[in-house]
């Protein structure tokens, strides 16, 4: 069985995400912890889309050691600091996850990440059949 995707008529999309994803129980699952914009070195990089950027390419490594790319995601949280992020940040996404299916996803604003100069934080689930 492969992975499907489920976007029904009946229910609007408002962007780039598929409004369901299912996935077989004889797949790999990688569930990948939060990234936010901080490079190996450990330097938070500058503004919006650098921030956003750098954390597209730590998911990257990590989809990468499990055997995995970007096509493999299928639920993506986004977490921004701001409203006014959400055009950048889907800027910078659409560089690493542009192709249909698009994963499911949710976004969210907060009040703020574990350290007040971080802008954005993702956390995703990739699968494998």
């Amino acid at each position: 069985m492969t992975i499907k995707f489920h976007n029904p008529k009946s229910v609007s999309v408002a962007g780039k995400y598929s409004l369901g994803v299912e996935v077989p129980p004889d797949a790999r699952v990688l569930h990948v912890s939060g990234q936010v914009g901080v490079d190996s070195a450990g330097k938070l990089q500058d503004g919006i889309e650098a921030q956003s950027d750098q954390v597209w390419k730590n998911i990257g490594e990590v989809l990468k050691a499990g055997g995995m790319d970007f096509r493999d995601i299928v639920k993506l949280t986004v977490f921004l600091t701001d409203s006014r992020f959400i055009p950048a940040f889907r800027e910078v996404r659409g560089k690493y996850v542009g192709q249909e299916p698009y994963p499911a996803s949710t976004l969210l604003v907060v009040a703020g990440l574990a350290d007040p100069s971080m802008l954005v934080e993702v956390e995703v689930v990739a699968a494998k059949s």
